[in-house]
């Protein structure tokens, strides 16, 4: 296969790597700031990266998703130990949850290996809007239950986190922030658990595209599997370096605005996202 590099000019290029530069900046701060590992602007932006270089549309969106997971096992890991400092990460819970996180996230990326990209791009586009009318809309009053469930039905929610969060390129504070919110949990507390939270999904999630994509026809260059080497060495670095600046700011900001910035975050991404699965 030609490589789709070679049609754009120099000037492209930089300007290529200028924007997944910037890209990088942008997950790493949120990354710190909402506990969501920074996919929710990775997988987007990557989303349109490879529309504008012409990738097959069949491959597109799950190189996304990889690529975008790859780079969640750093930035999580930076901003985790931020949070940690701050005693803002719930080990015990994170104990119960692992095991439950790590099957959902291999039964998501056996799911996403299976459907077509498309499919992927609905998946996420549809999650985050419902989740960011949540997050928007939601007052602080409401809760399904005074606090976080045991048992099987902890385990289940944990399962549905990893899966759902496998299949679209995040790091599960996407969905574990709201949902703890809703059974009355601090959300400095959740946000600081979801980046843990990222790291159970980055790993496992990461292995699963890179195998899934191996003999996929019409990657993109310097793709192993699923993943995009080039896309993750420039988004990686800045999204290491703000990761720790968007834990701090989470803990100086007020929780309705946290809440708020969550919001517009999934609605705007979410949004696009769905548009774009629509044609």
């Amino acid at each position: 296969m030609q490589s789709v590099l070679a049609s754009i000019d120099l000037t492209e290029i930089v300007l290529l790597a200028a924007s997944l530069l910037v890209t990088g900046a942008l997950a790493g701060f949120v990354a710190g700031l909402l506990g969501v590992g920074g996919g929710i602007v990775i997988v987007p932006v990557l989303f349109y990266v490879f529309t504008l270089l012409g990738v097959d549309e069949d491959v597109k969106m799950h190189v996304a998703v990889g690529t975008s997971l790859s780079t969640i096992i750093a930035t999580s890991a930076m901003s985790m130990r931020a949070h940690w400092r701050k005693g803002a990460v719930d080990v015990p819970m994170l104990k119960r949850w692992a095991v439950a996180i790590i099957l959902g996230v291999v039964a998501g990326t056996l799911l996403a290996a299976s459907v077509k990209g498309l499919a992927l791009t609905a998946v996420f586009g549809t999650v985050a809007l419902i989740v960011s009318f949540h997050m928007g809309f939601s007052k602080p009053h409401w809760r399904v239950s005074d606090h976080p469930p045991r048992g099987v039905v902890e385990q289940v929610i944990a399962a549905g986190i990893g899966m759902v969060s496998a299949m679209m390129g995040i790091g599960g504070g996407t969905l574990s922030v709201p949902t703890l919110t809703l059974f009355n949990y601090p959300i400095h507390r959740a946000v600081g658990t979801a980046a843990a939270i990222g790291f159970l999904i980055g790993v496992p999630g990461t292995i699963g595209f890179v195998v899934g994509g191996l003999g996929a026809e019409d990657l993109p260059p310097f793709s192993f599997g699923y993943v995009n080497l080039l896309g993750l060495a420039l988004i990686l670095p800045t999204s290491m370096a703000l990761a720790p600046y968007g834990a701090r700011a989470a803990h100086a900001l007020p929780t309705g605005r946290l809440r708020l910035a969550f919001a517009v975050f999934l609605f705007l991404t979410g949004l696009r996202m769905l548009a774009s699965s629509l044609g």
